[in-house]
């Protein structure tokens, strides 16, 4: 985007750059690098300007999102110049760029999303955008759904094997798989199409700027997992400590996760409501606390599996740990409620607005949620859920132990002086 006439002059301009490098360019993003007194990007990224750009040439280092403060600093009162793959505010270096410096001109090129947008002949609207760069493999998992098209941002060459390696262990291996790569530049190369079930064997790792594109296919055999709470109960590893399918549908349903939120899950059994929380949305996140280590363990695994690596799994005993905890914007307590003082320290960590739900199959601790409905208000309702079953020659209701919730809003305080 270019500043209005009268607009000050940006302390930092971000130029996106593509495969074709200097000869891809706009006029104004060459301009900007010319002018540059400092020129920031990856190795090959400097590789590809030309020697008119006679800026000071720094390299980011590894990692780079820490790097970014002290580059800027070293550099401040400088023309700096920032190299960008493609669009720099798509996965790019643009957000970390934004969020130091309120000075920022972007300059943008077409991302390689849209580039293998238009080769594939894909509507960009109806293609799902995983990124695998500084990320692990296992949350492309979240985004497998019959039917869908999905473009995977590759970290390196080795990405695409990982890909049909985690499509084949999901239940995928149908999926037809085509790797993109060098998009608009003089090396630009796509893969024939194969399954990831045939990968193995047929590809060896081609180009390291590749992106991947999938048309997700399940196999017949395989577990379909939905786009909603409450997964099947066979989705989970899991010793017992399991809320079951129904209930925990019904308890994701008023907890109401919404994008960039944080659930506390105590006394987390297998991991099942912060896995079915983090995947209402990539934004989403989870701690869980689980004071045995074997399902902590569990609980990491169920979290890796079904796309949602990112679960914080802290092991130990609540409310102890809480303390630690950043604020919550919800908690669920699934165990552990007659821990002393457990109830109040996670009220008290609710900002206002936040939402607490607590689940329990016990008399003892059913008392302890009738007290605090009469103290806080909310909601207080038993779920009883009864399967059919063979009894003899015909067929009757088995009836699973009642779940006793309490579930309830703070509210938020506008008294005068208040925090809001």
């Amino acid at each position: 985007m270019t500043p209005a006439p009268d607009a000050p002059t940006a302390a930092v301009t971000v130029v996106g750059l593509g495969a074709d490098g200097w000869a891809g360019l706009p006029d104004a993003s060459r301009t900007a690098l010319r002018e540059a007194e400092v020129l920031i990007g990856g190795p090959r990224q400097l590789d590809l300007l030309p020697p008119e750009c006679t800026g000071q040439r720094v390299a980011w280092p590894s990692p780079l999102r820490p790097a970014v403060p002290g580059l800027l600093a070293a550099h401040a009162g400088r023309r700096i110049a920032v190299l960008a793959s493609g669009d720099p505010m798509f996965y790019g270096v643009g957000r970390a760029l934004a969020e130091e410096t309120g000075a920022l001109r972007v300059l943008p090129h077409p991302s390689s999303v849209s580039y293998a947008a238009a080769r594939l002949g894909w509507p960009l609207e109806d293609v799902e955008v995983v990124t695998l760069v500084g990320r692990p493999a296992a949350r492309l998992a979240a985004a497998l759904h019959d039917g869908r098209r999905l473009l995977v941002l590759s970290a390196d060459a080795t990405t695409p094997g990982e890909v049909a390696a985690l499509l084949r262990d999901r239940g995928f291996g149908p999926s037809r798989m085509r790797v993109l790569e060098q998009l608009g530049g003089e090396k630009e190369h796509t893969t024939d199409e194969a399954t990831a079930d045939d990968w193995p064997g047929l590809r060896q790792p081609g180009d390291p700027l590749n992106i991947v594109a999938v048309e997700c296919r399940r196999a017949p055999d395989a577990l379909r997992l939905g786009a909603v709470p409450g997964l099947p109960d066979e989705a989970y590893e899991h010793d017992g400590q399991l809320t079951k399918r129904h209930v925990r549908a019904a308890t994701l349903g008023v907890l109401a996760p919404a994008p960039g939120e944080l659930l506390w899950d105590i006394g987390g059994g297998s991991g099942s409501i912060a896995v079915e929380w983090m995947r209402t949305h990539p934004s989403c996140r989870a701690v869980t606390v689980e004071r045995d280590p074997e399902r902590a363990e569990r609980i990491t695994r169920n979290a890796d599996r079904l796309g949602v690596p990112g679960l914080r799994v802290v092991t130990g005993a609540a409310p102890a740990v809480l303390a630690e905890l950043p604020p919550p914007d919800a908690v669920f307590v699934g165990g552990g409620l007659t821990a002393p003082g457990l109830l109040d320290t996670c009220w008290e960590a609710l900002p206002g607005g936040g939402r607490l739900v607590a689940n329990t199959v016990t008399l003892e601790s059913e008392a302890l949620l009738a007290d605090a409905h009469r103290r806080h208000g909310g909601e207080l309702v038993r779920l009883a859920v009864a399967h059919a079953v063979p009894v003899g020659g015909f067929t009757g209701w088995r009836q699973a132990m009642p779940v006793t919730q309490w579930a309830v809003r703070k509210t938020l305080d506008t008294s005068p002086g208040a925090d809001r």
